[in-house]
């Protein structure tokens, strides 16, 4: 992961949730005003304030705005999957698992959403997914810092000792064998999400029990990856909130 995270969310999760941090570099000009309410909280946990110039600042790559707040921090840290499923009291697990995201705002974006439901854990390959970056740790809006992330090594491996363990795995693809609705996301859970274009690959796609796709009624054939993971999150809650009643 990239040395700093940035934007406002996403460094006030990161001092609520413990995270390491050297130093928070504040623009000038917002250390008394718009980002009080972040200077309170370091300095309450002895985490060093900067006030920097806004030329400064703007100096350090990112693609999203820092919102004149840079937290400098150390590397994201990854969960062991074990451990994940021993400490969580879910009687049903949902964990998401990226097969070939790259985008780093849809890897944000389904990490936020995947804490926003109350899943499990998000599961990410080391190898052809976007990297934990400041990007995704602002588009997750600070989520990097709330829900466990496991870096897992093969992805079809992984399915297949999920399976031994009792889950069901679920590919989301356009040509899946069922519809989402028609899917039952009460039980133990896997969602697979695949690749911005390609989808999920072909071995991937073997070791699913079942494919599901999302109903299109436009002109369109297929949805953002993040928007689709989003629709299949939800889908399992109102599932499992319709069982629990």
């Amino acid at each position: 992961m990239d040395n700093y995270i940035v934007g406002r969310n996403a460094v006030k999760e990161a001092l609520k949730a413990g995270r390491s941090i050297q130093r928070i570099l504040v623009s000038e000009d917002k250390v008394k005003t718009g980002l009080s309410d972040i200077v309170g909280l370091a300095k309450s946990k002895g985490v060093e304030i900067r006030p920097t110039p806004i030329k400064q600042m703007n100096r350090y790559e990112t693609d999203v705005p820092h919102q004149g707040v840079i937290a400098f921090v150390n590397a994201v840290e990854f969960k062991e999957l074990g451990e994940v499923l021993q400490e969580s009291n879910q009687e049903t697990p949902l964990l998401i698992l990226t097969d070939g995201v790259e985008d780093p705002h849809n890897m944000g974006a389904i990490i936020r959403t995947a804490e926003c439901v109350g899943a499990t854990a998000v599961l990410i390959p080391k190898r052809h997914n976007a990297p934990i970056n400041a990007t995704v740790a602002k588009t997750s809006a600070g989520a990097v810092e709330q829900i466990p992330l496991v870096q897992v090594g093969n992805v079809a491996q992984t399915i297949k000792q999920l399976q031994k363990q009792g889950f069901w795995v679920l590919g989301a693809h356009m040509e899946g064998d069922r519809t989402l609705y028609e899917a039952d996301l009460t039980i133990p859970t896997v969602l697979v999400i695949g690749n911005e274009g390609k989808g999920i690959s072909r071995v991937v796609k073997e070791a699913c029990d079942f494919l599901v796709t999302i109903p299109m009624y436009g002109n369109l054939n297929s949805l953002n990856a993040s928007v689709a993971a989003a629709i299949l999150m939800y889908e399992a809650v109102r599932q499992r909130t319709i069982k629990a009643k």
